[in-house]
């Protein structure tokens, strides 16, 4: 992603805000971005939402990623009153699996290559989590 690639997406989270198809956080540390997370697609007919996140490697390894999914977590069903959220990943990232249990997400099935990267298509975990369930396990 280039810089106006960036900006240019950055700069389309109010829209997805406004008509409340989406919404979109960076995570900071010191004055610099170190993540992201986001509610990638919201249903609030049904009371659902997809999330998805990144960190960036000098972000790794502080527990930023679960801390920042537990807060959104907290907020989407305590104030956003969501119902059920999801996030999936490619079945070859340990860490955003770690990172998705970590958060109280278990695993729920596989989506065989519904993800391409640069490599090719991945299989995906799905993992997600009902305002009823327990919180996080750490």
């Amino acid at each position: 992603m280039t810089i106006d690639d960036a900006q240019e997406w950055v700069l389309h989270w109010t829209a997805r805000w406004q008509d409340e198809s989406g919404a979109g956080w960076a995570i900071t540390r010191g004055g610099e971005a170190i993540g992201q997370f986001s509610l990638r697609r919201i249903d609030l007919d049904n009371g659902s939402g997809e999330l998805s996140y990144w960190i960036l490697p000098e972000g790794r390894g502080a527990n930023v990623a679960p801390k920042a999914l537990n807060e959104l977590s907290a907020w989407a069903f305590g104030s956003a009153g969501f119902h059920r959220l999801e996030l999936a990943h490619s079945v070859n990232n340990p860490a955003s699996c770690r990172v998705a249990q970590k958060s109280g997400y278990p695993e729920e099935g596989v989506k065989r290559q519904q993800l391409h990267h640069a490599d090719g298509w991945h299989d995906r975990h799905t993992h997600a989590r009902l305002a009823s369930d327990p919180g996080p396990i750490s």
